[in-house]
């Protein structure tokens, strides 16, 4: 069987507050005086963990703190195969925490640069902003990325019962403003959100998206028009979306002839990396290298790389499938 942890990745989906290792994160609480409960083994829905990981955030408050978390983010995707990565990032509701809308953002710009050179790793940043929160932190959420060329769209996320319509004009803004637009969809929600998010939002990618096949016109017309799902498998188990990994729906997304990539959300509670969740689609959907490889090369074509660089993953994930079986 060929090794999965050499198959070349872009990954789509991954927040930046949930990649922080055990080990760092037990650092900055004790520096800071944070408390941390025992990690669950799951979580019985997205608020419970929302309100867990707002706990892991409390742990971030010096420049260096950011830049740290960043760097070794770098490092890490890189070990698991990672050329390239949109990582997303919760710039504003950090800045807004500590007072300095502009600190955060710069520290984890810095630490990805230096990180990403480190370890030969591309990136580029999304800015996320929960859809709970005012349209005036979202406002601030597009200044912060209209103003650094390494981020390269905004996305909503967070709890879908909130509508995005009261950010049409943040999304308006964006569009003109050269951003590209990437939100949480059909996650704990069903098509509805889905539409929201494609109609009103302008979506190019949908984060999650495990719900769509419950609309077998829009998972058509989702289909037909090429937009990818950034489907997280782990995470929407631990999370408590879908009862276990046998029942996630990964397989039928993918027979439904949906775009769908492979990325891990949030691997600090789930325990992967983006290794294991190619691993586990071998292992417990019977995955052929053929269709692991489809995948990540589903990745490189939604991603928003260079056109010159999307060539050289395609070329290199090709040549990864044609290598003999490992001995």
């Amino acid at each position: 069987m060929r090794d999965l942890s050499a198959l070349p990745k872009v990954h789509l989906h991954v927040h930046l507050e949930s990649t922080v290792r055990p080990a760092t994160l037990k650092e900055l609480a004790a520096a800071h005086g944070v408390s941390l409960p025992d990690k669950p083994a799951n979580f019985d829905g997205f608020r419970a963990f929302a309100d867990r990981n707002s706990l892991t955030r409390s742990c971030l408050r010096e420049p260096a703190d950011f830049e740290r978390i960043a760097r070794e983010f770098c490092a890490d995707e890189a070990a698991q195969g990672t050329r390239y990565v949109e990582v997303t990032f919760t710039a504003a509701s950090h800045g807004e925490r500590l007072g300095d809308l502009e600190m955060p953002l710069d520290a984890v710009l810095k630490g990805l640069s230096e990180g990403g050179k480190e370890h030969g790793l591309q990136w580029r940043l999304i800015l996320d902003h929960s859809r709970r929160r005012s349209l005036e932190r979202a406002l601030k959420t597009l200044d912060l990325a209209r103003r650094h060329e390494e981020v390269v769209g905004i996305g909503m996320a967070g709890e879908e019962r909130h509508s995005l319509t009261p950010f049409e004009e943040v999304f308006a803004r964006a569009r003109e403003a050269g951003l590209h637009l990437v939100h949480h969809a059909g996650e704990d929600a069903g098509p509805e959100s889905i539409r929201e998010a494609l109609e009103i939002g302008g979506s190019e990618r949908i984060g999650h998206g495990i719900r769509i096949l419950e609309d077998p016109e829009l998972t058509a017309q989702v289909a037909k028009s090429g937009v990818a799902l950034e489907v997280c498998p782990s995470s929407n188990v631990t999370l408590g979306l879908v009862p276990s990994l046998p029942e996630h729906p990964l397989p039928r997304l993918v027979e439904a002839g949906l775009t769908v990539t492979l990325n891990t959300d949030v691997p600090d509670v789930t325990g992967t990396t983006i290794t294991d969740e190619f691993t586990r689609a071998r292992e417990v959907f019977g995955f052929p290298d053929s269709t692991l490889a489809k995948l990540a090369g589903n990745a490189v074509t939604a991603s928003f790389a260079p056109d010159e660089a999307k060539a050289l993953l395609h070329k290199e994930i090709d040549d990864w499938l044609r290598s003999a079986a490992d001995a």
